[in-house]
């Protein structure tokens, strides 16, 4: 594998990672949500700005997205302490009921698509693969 193949692996599980998120019922899509709250994840007490310059999301996208994510619990904005001019974002730290129905939903029939078929086994061997994945790369929820 090299790492084009790499990359469009990455983007081919990132669209089984939407496909699989319950619907929020918002016009918008969850691909900027999701690239806005890892951001979050890894670099706590960030600002929208600076989310805004690491992600290359325009900062009206980041604006938007971190009001869905205030909005469904999973992020806290508060003033920085060091000057009021400036809103640091934080993760909740209690698990919302959005998070909650978000970690409890599976992935099996959005795999399930994307290998073209209903056969189960092949589902959870990918299934499976994709655990392995994750827990060797350190990725946490």
């Amino acid at each position: 594998m090299n790492g084009v193949e790499l990359f469009l692996l990455g983007r081919a599980l990132m669209k089984i990672g939407e496909q699989a998120l319950p619907d929020t019922g918002a016009r918008t899509g969850n691909r900027a949500v999701l690239v806005v709250l890892s951001d979050v994840l890894e670099h706590p007490g960030t600002t929208i700005s600076e989310v805004a310059a690491r992600t290359g999301l325009p900062q009206s996208a980041v604006s938007g997205a971190v009001a869905r994510l205030r909005e469904s619990g999973s992020l806290v904005a508060e003033k920085d302490p060091r000057d009021a001019r400036r809103t640091l974002l934080e993760p909740a730290r209690e698990l919302s009921g959005r998070v909650a129905e978000v970690r409890a939903t599976t992935i099996d029939d959005a795999v399930a698509a994307a290998v073209g078929g209903d056969d189960p086994a092949a589902v959870e061997e990918v299934v499976e693969a994709l655990k392995l994945l994750s827990q060797r790369l350190g990725v946490r929820p």
